[in-house]
């Protein structure tokens, strides 16, 4: 049965897109059979995938792809869970009551944070709502400048939370983008080293989180 892994975050702007797609080409690298499962209608991921579909080489592993309503997510999801390992889905950046069915039925809730004060005081809605549907989210500092004074304030105030702090951190790299602009992730894109080490150390955190 697929374990369903929810991608939120209120701020927009916060990399929540692109850090979905090298997790779940992270994911897929390793074996797993990856579902990804757009519920926002920028449509970002889906473009992504469609540049990925149209590619020849260069690509690792099973990612298939869909879009979804807010309210359509149980339903969308229900297709994949006895064919594939894993469902992303990756939710519009808002807090509303729209985002609930996906909190809901998520086994885990990622919350990406950009190095930002006004991102990490964006972060406690959803935090907040994920608590009332019984979930603890994994909020992951994202897009951080390693070394900055301000990194080093937000990695503080995360900790105080009512969220876990993920241990690994995701820097301001070129090579995320770069690797996204090409359909891929930076587990596929050559000369993305320093960020496809840092992608396979979250997803080791992301999946000894879920091994019960």
């Amino acid at each position: 049965m697929a374990t369903i892994i929810t991608i939120a975050q209120q701020k927009g702007g916060s990399g929540k897109t692109t850090f979905t797609a090298h997790v779940a080409c992270e994911l897929a690298a390793r074996g797993h059979r990856v579902a990804l499962l757009d519920v926002d209608p920028q449509g970002s991921l889906g473009r992504w995938f469609m540049t990925r579909y149209e590619r020849t080489g260069g690509l690792k592993g099973d990612i298939t792809f869909s879009t979804s309503s807010a309210w359509g997510v149980t339903f969308e999801c229900s297709k994949y869970r006895d064919d594939y390992d894993f469902v992303l889905i990756d939710t519009p950046p808002k807090i509303d009551n729209d985002l609930k069915p996906a909190l809901r039925i998520a086994d885990l809730v990622l919350v990406p944070v950009s190095a930002s004060h006004v991102d990490l005081w964006a972060t406690e809605g959803v935090l907040d709502l994920a608590e009332r549907e019984g979930k603890r989210a994994l909020v992951v500092l994202n897009r951080a400048r390693s070394g900055t004074r301000l990194s080093h304030q937000v990695l503080d105030a995360i900790a105080k939370l009512n969220a876990d702090p993920a241990k690994t951190v995701l820097n301001q790299r070129v090579a995320y983008a770069e690797a996204l602009g090409h359909g891929q992730g930076v587990c596929e894109f050559p000369g993305a080293k320093a960020a496809a080490d840092e992608v396979a150390k979250l997803t080791d955190e992301i999946l000894a989180r879920l091994d019960p």
